[in-house]
């Protein structure tokens, strides 16, 4: 099953309460206070796990708490910290604070992982309140509350190219014959329910991710049909391939094109402005529309739109497509990582002209007191 969405509580563990204790001990000299710290609370964290493809793992439990602290004791012991819960997502998972929409984290690498929730602070013992005018304290600090908050999961796949088309266009018999993914494939509509995913080996040295979604019909951004739940898919893909079957006995090729881009358009402007090539699938297939098809071909070439059509079934134009593909993605990424270079030496060039942070001073140092809650 195929979860792509859902919603938890996540509570971290609290913190052990520091110790009041006094060390009493026969012919010792000096006694005094030896409370020990209590232990930090465990934190909640969301770690990306590269076998995953589904938030399915999470679906059958709703609250997820971790490990409390454990009180400080005598003799200057401290409490055990409670154990972290760790959360495990597939990479494109986004996490938001599902009260304000806020947007907590983005685990779009593999060895990506966030704290969603913070474990609170082990209370201090009463040895660390010990002062030449206070020499047996007979308090010691409570633990902090770990944090708590419902957050909402929302997942979207990581792909490099984003299949585009109406139901049946031919999308899940591309992918199946370009890739290793086997994807239901069947005579009807809507045959795809949940995304698919195939990797694609161009060459020896090159491969790329493409992803299948369900088909798109008219209305699909207002939540017709299954288009509005999975175009979120293919918003993480550096360009889309918008399939058009010519033989589609409901609508012309202009029509497939000029809906399926308006609905883009219209589920998000950025998606829209992604690069996108167009191929004309079923070459196998016989029809009357050469006419109209040459027409729809010819806007494409005024428009500088590179095209072609093929057929998943005779294997026609297929290796044509692949390697065009493979072009766009390497483009693609290597934009990405001259963007990312750039980001990352603006940002030690700000951190190299920042003004030195001063060291803290003795006379500066916080008396325990002050963080003590009474």
């Amino acid at each position: 099953m195929f979860i792509d969405e859902l919603e938890i509580f996540v509570e971290a563990g609290n913190g052990g309460n520091g110790a009041l204790s006094f060390r009493r001990e026969k012919y010792v000299e000096f006694g005094g206070p030896d409370g020990g710290d209590g232990g930090n609370g465990g934190s909640v964290i969301v770690r990306v796990r590269p076998e995953l493809n589904t938030l399915l793992p999470l679906r059958n439990r709703r609250k997820y708490k971790a490990g409390h602290g454990q009180n400080g004791r005598g003799s200057n012991m401290t409490g055990a910290g409670g154990d972290a819960l760790v959360l495990e997502v597939p990479a494109g998972t986004i996490i938001r604070d599902k009260e304000s929409g806020t947007i907590i984290g983005d685990l779009t690498r593999y060895d990506s992982e966030i704290v969603v929730a913070h474990g609170g602070r082990g209370g201090k013992g009463n040895r660390h309140f010990v002062s030449s005018t206070h020499q047996a304290p007979r308090f010691a600090q409570p633990g902090e509350e770990g944090e708590t908050m419902w957050i909402k999961l929302e997942l979207k796949v990581l792909a490099d190219v984003g299949l585009v088309g109406f139901p049946n266009a031919g999308k899940s018999t591309l992918i199946s014959r370009i890739s290793a993914a086997k994807p239901k494939v069947a005579d009807y509509p809507f045959t795809t329910l949940k995304p698919n995913l195939g990797v694609v080996k161009a060459t020896p040295m090159d491969n790329f991710v493409v992803a299948d979604i369900p088909g798109i019909i008219e209305g699909a951004h207002e939540g017709a049909g299954l288009g509005l739940r999975f175009l979120k898919h293919i918003e993480r893909t550096s360009l889309l391939l918008v399939m058009i079957d010519p033989a589609d006995p409901e609508r012309e090729p202009a029509d497939c094109y000029r809906i399926l881009r308006n609905e883009l358009q219209s589920f998000s402007p950025k998606l829209a402005e992604k690069d996108f090539l167009v191929a004309f699938t079923k070459a196998d297939v016989t029809h009357d529309r050469e006419e109209l098809l040459n027409d729809l071909k010819a806007e494409l070439d005024t428009q500088g739109i590179w095209h072609t059509t093929i057929s998943s079934v005779t294997g026609e134009a297929i290796r044509e497509l692949v390697f065009e593909l493979n072009g766009r993605v390497k483009e693609a990424k290597a934009v990405m990582r001259a963007q990312m270079f750039a980001a990352e030496a603006a940002a030690a060039k700000e951190a190299a002209t920042a003004p030195a942070t001063p060291e803290p001073t003795a006379d500066g140092d916080i008396d325990p007191l002050d963080e003590l809650d009474f």
